[in-house]
């Protein structure tokens, strides 16, 4: 029988994952490598190599899917390329002016990011459309190559484009895109009708130059990639993860990388509602903590939340609303709703001026790494004060790759953190532990409590190296009484991106009031996107089999300055279609916001259309039955800290490959496997299923499994 592997790599802060997937099988293969960020093309290529030397033939693999931060590091280091900046005369500061909104209304401090494209680098050429579109001041092509000149002499590699109300009218916008492209050979140049094509000025000028900015560097690193999988045969089919959660050809990646900023959270989110669903949990909160960060988003029904309110290169979000924040550089792309803060397996703990224990932002990454990896990291992390609470076994690190130090770790905490607090080096790795967990279950809150959900009637899912070490103690804290592992949770991420499919975004913009438009021609606005649609899925890739349309209206309340996006029904849009629309953002509104105003009028804002390549997702290997008892997993005990005992307890440890499927037991207990360890308080019940999945539930609950 002939097999067809697929592969996925996720880079990510500490740790590179690859996960290959026999898609006839169902069988699962992962790896892990420390990211190497001088080069992360070198983890990658590493993390597919550990993958293709397990005796497979290269000629059978068929898809290669990656997840990367390369655009997001790019923008948070101030590390884009050199870029100018075009647009219509009289608008030349409005990277400068930004918003008159602020992240903390008090603070007389605040100081707003520097534009992504200094003021001396930003030009005005001479036109002028009105807001229907129509030509006010035709455009002035000698200004135009006149600036062309000016860009030319100042080493600029990247040139951003966006001209007042071109996404009614892309006309001049291409025109000096083409004047551009004779004046300035080699360089690139981004249009902002052809990136996001809305209204509101600044923010699609702010996408337009994350794009530009970042452009060349992605291209670059994609092109490196493809050379070293060449090299490798492994010349198949690159498909790279969106914000939005589908993915998209290399070259399409290449050509629009603003789509990939959240590329590598966006994995996580995709992994846990493909592998809720095909267990029955379609309300999933996704809780994935890396050696970084830790992100936490939400699923309904099976689909990840997504926003176009968001953010990059500010100080930490607090949930969406006024643009995703106030700091940073608005995104109008989709992306996966999802909070992340800086707690990870990497984060360090530190003592600030005023005596408090603090954990994060700041991570020793991969390199030097936390304390106890013995690569020369000196501040005590996370996976430190686990390691001294008995929680992980430092032999058995990685499956064993990495010996651990607890000396190493001890003299850390105590240096940096018991010492001044006068406390013992246990307390104080407990401290940091409770720390990070308060901040997770903060991002929790905000993911479901702010949007308007209980989180009680969610099942959690912990995966990421370090999530299963956390995720029942915070469900405890937020009141999650069902929490999920994953088989192989430490490289869950790099399945997600073998769990979805290519999506390409378009957008119109419309503004009218549901009571004066007419639904035909939203329904012919649809068609044209959807034929756009279609012709760029013929050319995406040989990866998608079957092609669908999703239809979502960005809708307010006529005055209102922010919209919701709401999803049309399957079929035309006709009047009684629109009416439904119009029921439906009410409803949404009062779920978001706690009121409706059902006389109030509605507006439509945008038309976003999704083209669909599915892609048929490898099916869940079911485990051998085993008639024997899960006490049979159990390879030792040892001594391990729990907050509710105050101390140490004498805890049994299980080789979770060992456990058989459809077995249970009782916490406390320490769950060990090659990529994580899941860590079960007292008072907890774990079932595992017959994939392998365990399923850990409050003891007294009545919640069980349905799957």
């Amino acid at each position: 029988m002939s097999r067809r592997f697929r592969i996925g790599v996720d880079i990510g802060g500490t740790f590179t994952d690859g996960t290959l997937i026999d898609a006839v099988t169902g069988e699962v293969r992962t790896s892990k490598v420390l990211t190497t960020p001088d080069d992360p093309s070198r983890g990658f290529i590493s993390a597919v190599e550990r993958l293709a030397s397990q005796d497979i033939d290269r000629s059978e693999t068929d898809r290669l899917v990656h997840a990367t931060t390369v655009a997001t590091n790019a923008i948070i280091e101030g590390k884009t390329v050199p870029t100018a900046f075009i647009t219509t005369h009289g608008f030349r500061d409005m990277l400068e002016i930004a918003r008159q909104i602020r992240p903390s209304l008090y603070d007389l401090q605040f100081e707003k990011p520097e534009p992504l494209v200094p003021r001396r680098l930003c030009f005005e050429v001479s036109e002028r459309l009105a807001a229907d579109g129509s030509v006010v001041e035709e455009l002035d092509e000698g200004s135009v190559r006149s600036v062309a000149t000016e860009i030319a002499s100042q080493g600029i590699s990247s040139v951003a484009v966006c001209l007042l109300h071109s996404y009614r009218n892309p006309d001049h916008e291409r025109r000096v895109g083409e004047i551009l492209a004779e004046e300035l050979p080699g360089v690139s140049v981004s249009l902002s009708s052809s990136v996001v094509p809305e209204f509101r000025e600044y923010f699609r000028a702010s996408t337009t130059v994350i794009n530009a900015g970042v452009r060349p560097i992605v291209g670059k690193y994609l092109e490196t990639i493809e050379s070293r999988l060449s090299a490798a045969d492994l010349d198949r089919d690159l498909l790279v993860m969106q914000s939005n959660g589908g993915v998209y050809p290399s070259a399409a990646a290449t050509d629009s990388p603003v789509f990939m900023v959240e590329s590598g959270p966006a994995a996580g989110s995709v992994a846990a509602a493909a592998i809720g669903s095909a267990l029955g949990h379609r309300d999933v909160i996704s809780f994935d903590m890396g050696g970084t960060t830790a992100k936490a988003s939400l699923i309904r029904d099976g689909r990840p939340s997504i926003t176009k309110d968001y953010t990059v290169g500010g100080t930490a979000q607090s949930g969406a609303g006024a643009f995703g924040g106030a700091s940073g550089y608005p995104v109008r792309t989709p992306v996966v709703d999802l909070v992340e803060v800086g707690a990870g397996g990497g984060s360090i703990g530190w003592v600030d001026s005023g005596g408090a224990l603090r954990v994060g932002p700041h991570s020793a990454g991969a390199s030097p790494g936390p304390a106890c990896y013995g690569l020369g990291g000196k501040e005590p992390t996370i996976t430190d004060a686990n390691l001294v609470l008995g929680r992980l076994d430092p032999e058995f690190f990685a499956g064993g790759e990495i010996k651990l130090d607890v000396d190493a770790a001890r003299n850390a905490i105590e240096k940096h953190c018991a010492s001044k607090l006068g406390v013992t080096v246990e307390r104080a790795a407990l401290g940091i532990i409770e720390i990070a967990t308060a901040a997770m279950v903060n991002a929790l809150r905000l993911v479901s409590v702010q949007r308007g959900h209980d989180p009680r009637d969610f099942v959690m899912m912990g995966f990421g190296g370090a999530g299963p070490a956390h995720a029942v103690r915070i469900a405890e804290e937020i009141g999650v009484d069902r929490v999920l592992i994953p088989l192989e949770p430490g490289t869950a991420s790099a399945m997600g991106l073998l769990s979805t499919d290519i999506r390409l975004e378009s957008t119109t913009t419309v503004i009218e009031r549901t009571d004066s438009v007419d639904a035909s021609a939203l329904e012919e606005a649809f068609l044209r996107m959807e034929k756009n649609g279609s012709q760029q899925l013929a050319g995406a890739a040989t990866a998608a089999s079957d092609n669908a349309f999703e239809r979502w209206l960005e809708m307010r309340y006529y005055g209102q300055s922010f919209e919701l996006s709401i999803p049309a029904a399957e079929g035309a849009i006709d009047t009684n279609a629109l009416a439904q629309i119009v029921s439906s953002f009410h409803t949404a509104h009062e779920q978001a916001y706690g009121f409706r105003v059902d006389d109030e009028p509605v507006e439509i804002v945008n038309l976003r259309s999704t083209a669909v390549g599915r892609i048929q997702n490898p099916k869940m290997r079911e485990l051998p039955a085993d008639e024997g008892d899960a006490g049979a997993a159990i390879k030792r005990t040892r001594q391990v800290y729990f907050q509710e005992s105050e101390g140490f307890v004498e805890t049994p440890v299980f080789d979770r490959s060992l456990i058989p499927p459809d077995s249970s037991f009782s916490g406390p207990a320490v769950i060990e496997e090659n990529d994580c360890t899941t860590i079960v308080p007292a008072d907890w019940e774990v079932e595992t299923d017959t994939f392998g999945n365990l399923l850990i539930t409050r003891a007294g609950s009545t919640a069980r499994s349905q799957a």
